[in-house]
């Protein structure tokens, strides 16, 4: 067995590459961790989302393996450094999928200042009452981005196109970085962010000096009615303090795509409070992204297991 796939590709296996080499692609695998190690004991590549874990236990157990793919972008399922150990070569779709989630992004803020499904059922229950639908602008206002990478670059041209003002805080950024003067953004601290922004989106990895990044201090900082947007990784914010403070203050929002435990307990906080908007890790999924990612990552698998140049090396 040649290659095994352990996720949805969410998107058709192609015939070039099904024809090339033998393949496994098994979704069950994901949850099931003893075939899943046996199944890789011969196996050369393996591609993989965010659930299957390749450790030292899978390493060890599959020494033909040479490439590993991953259909995204986040890491936090691979040990990347015993993967170097192993001298196998690990592979993600960086920006592949990047569009797709700063779209997500935008969408949170149109969905938070129009009132769509609202106004929709209330002319849908027979009441016509225009007053009701008084949403408001996206002009004017301040939209703070935690982290200026490629996401977050892309999140502020289009906010830049609606006339947003945009602050962002990235400590591996410079005020006079070529990123900052093409896309616009005014470089502050984390605390400017958080006290003048009126929309928050977060677009940083979950490291060490990320984790917990955003705590009850933090959110106290906030504006009363500020929304908060986290589609990069759970663990970044404190979702207890953010659960309590949510309560405290009913105009204040959160949109959560990602989440410290995915999937959440059913009865979790969060999911017991009505101004948090929750989205089961789908902002960076769509049709045309599917296909990149898809497509990307099995070229590059491809390329390792022939021995040609490889994109996305980690």
């Amino acid at each position: 067995m040649s290659i095994v796939i352990s996720e949805h590709l969410w998107w058709p296996l192609p015939d070039w590459f099904d024809e090339s080499y033998p393949v496994m692609y098994d979704t069950t695998l994901v949850e099931n961790r003893d075939v899943l190690l046996r199944k890789v004991q011969e196996a050369k590549a393996i591609i993989v989302r965010n659930k299957t874990r390749v450790d030292r236990e899978l390493l060890e157990i599959a020494p033909q393996l040479k490439v590993v793919g991953r259909l995204g972008v986040g890491l936090d399922n691979i040990d990347v450094p015993a993967c170097r150990d192993h001298d196998v070569k690990v592979v993600a779709a960086r920006g592949c999928n990047a569009t797709s989630v700063a779209e997500y992004v935008m969408a949170c803020l149109l969905h938070h200042t129009r009132f769509l499904d609202r106004c929709s059922q209330i002319v849908k229950s027979g009441v016509w009452d225009r007053s009701l639908g008084t949403g408001t602008e996206l002009y004017g206002k301040t939209l703070g981005l935690v982290g200026i990478g490629d996401i977050g670059q892309r999140v502020a041209s289009r906010a830049r196109a609606f006339g947003m003002r945009i602050l962002a805080f990235d400590p591996f950024v410079l005020a006079s970085s070529a990123v900052v003067q093409d896309v616009g953004v005014e470089l502050v601290s984390l605390e400017e962010v958080l006290t003048s922004s009126h929309f928050i989106s977060v677009h940083v990895p979950l490291t060490r000096d990320t984790k917990s990044l955003i705590g009850m201090e933090q959110l106290h900082m906030m504006r009363e009615a500020s929304v908060l947007i986290n589609t990069s990784r759970g663990g970044i914010i404190d979702e207890n303090a953010l659960s309590k403070v949510l309560v405290q203050r009913p105009t204040m929002a959160a949109y959560l795509d990602v989440r410290e435990q995915e999937p959440p307990q059913q009865d979790e906080p969060l999911s017991q409070v009505p101004n948090a908007t929750l989205t089961p890790h789908i902002a960076g999924i769509t049709v045309e992204s599917s296909a990149r990612v898809a497509e990307f990552v099995l070229r590059q698998v491809a390329n390792a297991l022939s021995g040609s140049p490889i994109q996305g090396l980690v």
